[in-house]
């Protein structure tokens, strides 16, 4: 059988599938790993990433199924499902690739205000205090109970690394969009395709 044909196509449908439930996989195991260790302290940003990569591992097994069953219901919602995770991952995965230093800004401090626990493991992590100015009297930062130095505050030193961790992000988003982009195309192909193993005269 021809690279193209139906074994090629259904064995690169299921290869990209099995890659798809892997690094759903990571994202739960990390997820819970920085949870367990206490590296991440905010419920919401550990729910956020499980929950993602739980519906990943869900469109991943939809497909992987479908695939391997050459089902066409399972197969046109698994189009259907990756054809709108890839608008919403290239949106924003250019997003992430245009923003300028004051929209950088605006998001850190979003994101900053948005939840306490998240403020502490950032003040921890980077042992700074306080947002635009350092604010020593509830901070967990190792420099706040140290007399021989000052904090500095996070949003100095957050902002060194914002546009090398969105430049990242977005690279990683783009790659995987069209990654979905190949997984689409490659259910269309394997939808209209007849299984050779089949009866001839059977409605597929």
């Amino acid at each position: 059988m021809v690279c193209g044909g139906f074994v090629c196509t259904k064995n690169a449908l299921s290869a990209l599938n099995i890659l798809y439930v892997l690094v759903s996989l990571l994202l739960i195991g990390v997820a819970a790993w920085g949870k367990w260790f206490g590296l991440v302290s905010s419920i919401q940003v550990v729910a956020g990433v499980i929950g993602v990569g739980v519906f990943l591992f869900f469109v991943a097994f939809v497909g992987l199924c479908g695939a391997l069953k050459h089902h066409q219901v399972l197969l046109f919602f698994y189009m259907m499902i990756l054809s709108i995770v890839f608008v919403l991952q290239f949106s924003v995965s250019c997003a992430c690739l245009a923003l300028n230093k004051d929209q950088q800004n605006l998001l850190l401090e979003a994101g900053w205000n948005k939840s306490e626990d998240t403020q502490k493991d950032v003040e921890r992590t980077l042992n700074c205090c306080g947002f635009s100015q350092a604010n020593n009297s509830s901070c967990p930062a190792m420099c706040a109970t140290s007399t021989s130095s000052s904090c500095v505050a996070c949003a100095d030193i957050l902002q060194n690394y914002s546009g090398q961790v969105l430049q990242f992000v977005g690279g990683i988003g783009l790659f995987f969009s069209f990654t979905e982009v190949l997984g689409v195309w490659l259910t269309h192909r394997y939808r209209n395709l007849k299984d050779p193993r089949s009866n001839p005269r059977a409605f597929l």
